[in-house]
């Protein structure tokens, strides 16, 4: 397998990369805001029906708003990556083969050995590659021709990095 493809100096394609990144990491903040707000929204609710509700009228607004806050956290992170991403728009490409996954941007090279690739997920834009248990980089599905993506594709599922379809 021989994969090569340019990645153009798209002043949003960082911002992508970066939302991409950022919200796999961040989506345990939504899942514990959620949690938070519901348990401060039952507070409420059952405090009505006691006398000493309004004690606890207190704590269970503290706990929506910290839900919330929680909840928003992630949407504000990725807004801020894109935004301070955007300068970092420079040309680039991969170069992906049976060994590695090779990347340039700009006068910056590095690579991921596939051997090191714990896991690879897929989203709507990027493939997600994981070295252990952290995103390491993303692989664009958009800018590789579909024979690529296919090939990549069934490679990576041989591998048992993605689900076969």
């Amino acid at each position: 397998m021989q994969i090569r493809f340019a990645v153009p100096a798209d002043p949003t394609y960082p911002g992508r990369v970066a939302a991409a990144l950022s919200s796999v990491r961040l989506r345990k903040y939504g899942y514990i805001g959620a949690v938070l707000a519901a348990v401060g929204a039952i507070g409420f609710a059952v405090s009505r029906g006691f006398a000493w509700g309004d004690r606890v009228v207190a704590l269970c607004t503290a706990l929506v708003v910290a839900g919330l806050l929680s909840m928003l956290y992630s949407p504000w992170v990725r807004l801020r990556a894109r935004r301070r991403s955007s300068r970092y728009a420079v040309e680039g490409a991969y170069d992906i083969n049976d060994d590695n996954i090779m990347m340039r941007s700009g006068s910056e090279s590095g690579g991921i050995a596939w051997d090191g690739v714990a896991q690879v997920r897929d989203t709507p834009e990027f493939w997600i590659v994981y070295v252990g248990r952290m995103p390491a980089t993303v692989i664009p599905r958009n800018l590789m021709s579909a024979e690529d993506a296919q090939t990549l594709r069934a490679f990576m599922a041989e591998r048992g990095l993605l689900p076969r379809r």
